[in-house]
């Protein structure tokens, strides 16, 4: 029985050592997608005001002048990211507003008004260049000079943000991005904004995929919630009106105490940093990441995922305990049931941690090998799920970009170590592909990503990786190519496949897609870069000189592998 309880010790610890590396390594990981779903919702506001006010364009004191200029920029600027920035609008010192709100990607209302006394009219139009329907005035007497956004542009830098508040058409939180605006003279003429709904934000936080009783949350420094996967970030208050409530005012009791046990750590997280993971003891013990977002226009928020250790350690406790079951009923075989149970439990646990270890470290390609049916394989089959996850673009089901990055390094490696074969990569960037994801949506346009995935991996061999990198942009390792020449064929191969027109069994449904096409560069190894930066830049490179219109626009390729414009060489 003695020997038994040993056996059970080191199964335990062994498994939750495993289990407490897998465990870091997924909460690291779930706050670090959170993040950056963070910073895809609020990036393309910058981009919003751009649009609508390139930087450097003075603006006429009198916005009469300029309304078909400004309807026409502001059109685009909503045009770029519909959800959540459909609504961009402008405010001058003299009280005038100008704004735009599309209620669909046909389908918009001008708001504006002329006058500092007037009311604010409301017309609707269909396109960009649709006819105004008969305004409509506003019953309130709207002033743009009194509002938050006009407030914060005025006392923030270049981008400010305004605090959170909730929109009360939509009860839902909002925030706006705001951006001074200079006239003719210089002088500071205006203020052009954006709103952000965090409604999308909101939905992907309460649907990660977490422990089955761990939870995440998005909290402003000040303690107010911006988003939870366990509770609402709204509340009615005494007259019915919904309103943000604080963290700690939230009502669940996880989320409350773990709250509490990190606070004071908050103002030790370094912004825009891995999640830090750390152990809450309490009336049960908690793991926990915690993150840091900032930009420069002013948001800061902090980032928690959060679950009970005993999530993770279950299957390992219920190993233990038919362990310590076993001992019971054969205590007569005890040692050689022990010694077998320990060999065949922490031979496979022994994988399973250097398997975990080596992907927290992140290298994705660790081979677990461990074959069971038990909570240890249920284990070792998730740990290779996330793997595959991790390093597979989710759209095309290509190897993501990260993942092709590891497999250049590794190349260059086994190059060094004992294979002097040199290899190429290709930079493939798509032709049309925004004309397609305008005219048609981006349903379709997710298809034919797919599709010229597809095209360039029946076109390359078994042996070399085809990844979609970025965007409308792939890349593809070709291993063991034994000269330019025989690169360059396999690049035009590449490039012809991608030139097919688009066919109806490929995109059904659809007729009158334009052909597709796409400019791919190549770029050697160890000729043309030592390293998987090098290669791909200098591939992208190669493609951009290669692509229809690059040398009539006057781009040139230094030797670093990015593109200079001669005419605005100042960026």
């Amino acid at each position: 029985m003695a020997l038994a309880i040993v056996i059970a010790s080191l199964s335990y610890s062994a498994g939750t050592k495993a289990v407490d590396t897998v465990a870091e390594h997924l909460l690291r990981e779930t706050a670090g997608r959170i993040a950056q779903a963070v910073e895809r919702h609020v990036v393309g506001s910058r981009a919003v005001l751009e649009a609508a006010f390139p930087e450097g364009m003075p603006v006429a004191s009198d916005i009469e002048k300029e309304i078909p200029a400004l309807r026409s920029r502001f059109w685009i600027a909503t045009s770029m990211h519909l959800d959540p920035n459909n609504y961009a609008y402008y405010g001058n010192r003299a009280g005038q507003f100008f704004g735009i709100w599309r209620n669909s990607r046909s389908e918009a209302e001008l708001r504006l008004k002329l006058n500092a006394g007037a009311s604010r009219v409301v017309s609707r139009f269909t396109g960009i260049d649709g006819a105004l329907h008969e305004p409509a005035a506003e019953a309130r007497l709207f002033e743009p000079r009194e509002r938050p956004w006009y407030a914060a542009g005025l006392a923030g830098g270049a981008h400010a943000w305004t605090p959170i508040y909730v929109d009360f058409r939509t009860e839902e939180l909002v925030l706006t991005r705001a951006r001074r605006v200079l006239g003719t003279d210089g002088a500071l003429e205006g203020v052009v904004a954006t709103d952000v709904s965090l409604r999308g934000l909101s939905a992907f936080v309460r649907q990660l995929q977490l422990a089955p009783n761990g939870f995440a949350f998005i909290v402003e420094p000040d303690g107010n919630l911006v988003a939870a996967s366990n509770t609402a970030s709204l509340a009615p208050n005494s007259d019915g009106v919904r309103t943000r409530l604080k963290l700690l005012d939230a009502g669940n009791v996880e989320l409350c105490a773990v709250y509490r046990a990190l606070l004071p750590m908050l103002d030790g997280i370094r912004p825009n940093q891995p999640a830090t993971v750390v152990r809450v003891a309490g009336a049960q013990v908690v793991d926990a990441a915690l993150a840091r977002f900032t930009d420069d226009a002013g948001l800061d928020w902090f980032i928690g995922v959060a679950a009970p250790r005993s999530d993770f350690t279950q299957g390992v406790t219920e190993n233990v305990r038919r362990t310590v079951a076993l001992g019971l009923i054969a205590a007569v075989l005890v040692v050689v049931t022990g010694m077998s149970i320990l060999a065949w439990v922490a031979r496979d646990l022994r994988r399973l941690s250097v398997a975990a270890m080596r992907a927290g470290e992140g290298d994705l390609q660790a081979d677990v090998g461990i074959d069971r049916a038990d909570e240890i394989g249920d284990l070792a089959r998730s740990l290779v799920a996330m793997q595959d996850k991790l390093r597979t673009d989710r759209l095309t089901g290509l190897v993501n970009r990260e993942a092709l990055l590891n497999r250049i390094r590794k190349r260059i490696e086994m190059h060094r170590r004992a294979d002097d074969m040199p290899f190429a990569v290709l930079f493939v960037d798509l032709n049309r592909f925004k004309e397609i994801n305008d005219r048609f949506g981006h349903d379709v346009g997710d298809r034919v990503l797919v599709v010229a995935g597809m095209r360039l991996l029946h076109r390359m061999r078994d042996s070399d990786v085809v990844a979609r990198y970025a965007g409308d942009e792939f890349a593809v390792l070709l291993d063991h190519v034994d000269s330019r020449d025989t690169a360059e064929r396999v690049r035009q191969k590449a490039e012809l496949a991608l030139g097919d027109p688009l066919e109806g069994e490929e995109i059904a449904g659809l007729a009158d897609l334009p052909r597709l096409g796409g400019a791919v560069g190549v770029a050697m190894f160890p000729a043309d870069g030592r390293n998987a930066e090098e290669l791909i830049q200098r591939a992208d490179a190669d493609m951009y000189a290669r692509k229809p219109g690059s040398r009539e626009a006057g781009l040139s390729w230094p030797a670093g592998g990015q593109a200079v414009d001669p005419v605005n060489a100042s960026g």
